[in-house]
């Protein structure tokens, strides 16, 4: 599927649930995906992508930084907390802040360095074990500690279980953010970004859709 046709999908959806056109922001994720199809999406016009990992984003985005101007790059993987001032000095947001320590170490490096990406708080809507984020009973807290520490938190991100519907989870994740005064919600892939996006998505994450199936790194 092209880009084009995503995006007329994401217009559609956006008209059909009421939405402003241009409200939703399309997050071209580009993980483990060769160049030539990253380069192929830049020029045709497209500026924002997201990377699961800091090393594979610290190893392709420089160079397209220098060729393409106004790239708008999304960490939506996981963060270890010692690739943490990488990921601030090369990402304009990072989706997955799902724990204290690494809210605290994101909260010191924006005093030292005086300015953080965007900021989404990771939220494990499904509550499953081998998944990260906060749970749903612990958000409120999370989010208010993040505030206390300045932190610039424009939403909230969750990933639904591949087996329920996906609805349930993004109803759950707009409610915990609009109580919270949050306006930003990350929600919505390939399969189920239109759903989302009638639920209030203001970034959905479509890799294969763009791109086609993943390349994985030869060994």
């Amino acid at each position: 599927m092209s880009l084009q046709e995503i995006q007329a999908r994401i217009s559609t959806a956006e008209k059909a649930a009421g939405r402003d056109a241009g409200s939703v922001h399309l997050i071209a994720v580009s993980k483990v995906q060769p160049n030539e199809r990253v380069e192929a999406v830049l020029t045709q016009g497209h500026r924002c992508f997201g990377e699961n990992r800091v090393q594979e984003a610290a190893g392709k985005w420089p160079g397209f930084m220098e060729q393409f101007s106004d790239i708008d790059l999304h960490l939506i993987g996981p963060l270890q907390t010692n690739k943490a001032r990488q990921a601030v000095e090369l990402c304009n947001a990072i989706h997955s802040v799902d724990r204290p320590k690494l809210a605290a170490t994101l909260a010191r490096l924006a005093q030292e360095r005086g300015t953080c990406p965007d900021l989404f708080v990771q939220v494990n809507t499904g509550e499953e074990e081998q998944k990260a984020g906060i749970l749903p009973a612990d958000a409120d807290d999370f989010i208010a500690d993040c505030v206390k520490m300045d932190l610039p938190i424009q939403g909230l991100m969750c990933i639904p279980p591949v087996e329920e519907e996906a609805a349930l989870h993004f109803a759950l994740l707009a409610k915990i953010a609009a109580r919270n005064g949050l306006t930003g919600l990350s929600m919505g892939m390939s399969s189920d970004f239109e759903k989302a996006i009638a639920l209030g998505a203001t970034h959905v994450r479509v890799g294969s859709a763009i791109f086609g199936d993943r390349v994985k790194p030869t060994e």
